[in-house]
């Protein structure tokens, strides 16, 4: 990658050499980039036309800008099964491949969801047996994790099997857009395993992160903290307004949006929890390896991809020349790739912004990358 962000760690190792008289360690803090006024909220969708039972083939049929996240409100889904409070041993029925022109998952990890039980991957249509709202995959692609039609939080096999409720939406909310957090153990420091599962919450209209272990089954979401660097002069980061979080790097770093803001705003948890603003945007998504930053930005009627670059300083645009919408990245395991939303589809483009975006799907829906796919 051409563009890296690297984020200042010098306050916090010095903090932690000095209270626990341990080697210096490091942490994150990246400088604000505020070059820009923030990308707009995006404006609410039209359903997008479904996926369609096993064989079928999707439509095409433009839809409007996709919303942060589909709906998730408990019982706007359409009919469909609502997820087992502990394990389902049950795995949804195989699907045929569609069109390949159509689907254009086939011969890559890209996934496709659009809010109802089937998802596009591996070149075929998988019913997951309930409707799939905000598909996110764990690192290693081996479970999924997601939205279902009861408004719950869910985490399934890559089949639609084995799925279980990791938290049960208690009514009244909307939750959105869950993201993993994974991090081996760190004997040298003493740092125990992560993997959890990070949404938002919306209630009242006001939204707010949550966590809970991804191993849960009917656990209990607590707030996700949410603390700023050390130092007094940076006031504290906001508590309310967020949306959009995204996991990513070996440590369990996260991105996320808040929408009171306008920015884009990195959340450290590697020695000590700690996060800032980092750029104006929405959408936000970090890379696998945790160094580079994807997000939505709206320049001259368009919603553009940026990403950090020159050391996290300043942002770049990837898509200079839109014409259309780009909307709500993914990375590609490898980071070479992003994927995003248009109106017509699904493009992807070169993580350096090398090309331009080159449309492989014509059925709209969120995209997002299986890792550890073969």
């Amino acid at each position: 990658m051409t563009a890296r962000i690297r984020l200042r760690r010098t306050a916090i190792a010095v903090a932690l050499a000095v209270t626990t008289g341990g080697a210096l360690l490091t942490g994150c803090g990246p400088t604000t980039d505020g070059t820009s006024s923030a990308a707009s909220a995006v404006a609410t969708t039209a359903s997008a036309a479904p996926l369609g039972p096993v064989g079928a083939t999707p439509s095409a049929t433009p839809s409007a800008a996709p919303s942060p996240s589909a709906s998730a409100t408990p019982g706007s889904a359409a009919p469909s099964p609502s997820a087992p409070a502990s394990p389902s041993t049950a795995a949804p029925s195989a699907a045929a491949t569609p069109a390949a022109a159509v689907n254009g998952t086939a011969h890559s990890a890209l996934t496709i969801s659009d809010g109802t039980r089937y998802v596009l991957m591996n070149g075929t249509s998988v019913d997951f047996g309930t409707a799939v709202r905000d598909l996110s995959w764990s690192p290693n692609g081996a479970k999924a994790a997601f939205i279902d039609g009861s408004g719950d939080l869910v985490v399934a096999n890559p089949d639609g099997s084995g799925r279980v409720v990791v938290a049960r939406n208690p009514g009244g909310q909307t939750w959105s857009h869950p993201a993993w957090q994974v991090a081996a153990a760190d004997s040298q420091y003493q740092l125990q395993g992560k993997n959890n599962l990070f949404f938002a919450v919306s209630k009242d209209g006001v939204s707010r992160l949550k966590t809970v272990p991804a191993t849960a089954v009917n656990g209990t979401p607590a707030d996700l903290p949410l603390g700023n660097l050390s130092d007094p002069d940076v006031a504290p980061l906001p508590t309310t307004g967020n949306t959009w979080p995204n996991g990513g790097g070996h440590n369990g770093a996260a991105v996320y949006a808040n929408t009171r803001t306008g920015e884009v705003f990195i959340r450290d948890d590697y020695l000590r929890q700690q996060g800032s603003a980092i750029a104006k945007g929405s959408q936000p998504a970090i890379s696998p390896d945790g160094d580079d930053v994807v997000f939505v930005r709206s320049v001259d009627g368009h919603d553009h991809i940026f990403e950090l670059s020159d050391h996290g300083t300043t942002s770049k645009d990837l898509t200079p020349h839109a014409t259309t919408d780009y909307t709500e990245p993914s990375w590609s395991p490898d980071g070479r790739t992003l994927a995003v939303r248009t109106p017509n589809g699904i493009a992807t483009l070169p993580a350096d912004g090398s090309a331009a975006p080159a449309q492989v799907s014509g059925h709209p829906g969120l995209p997002a990358y299986r890792g550890g796919h073969r």
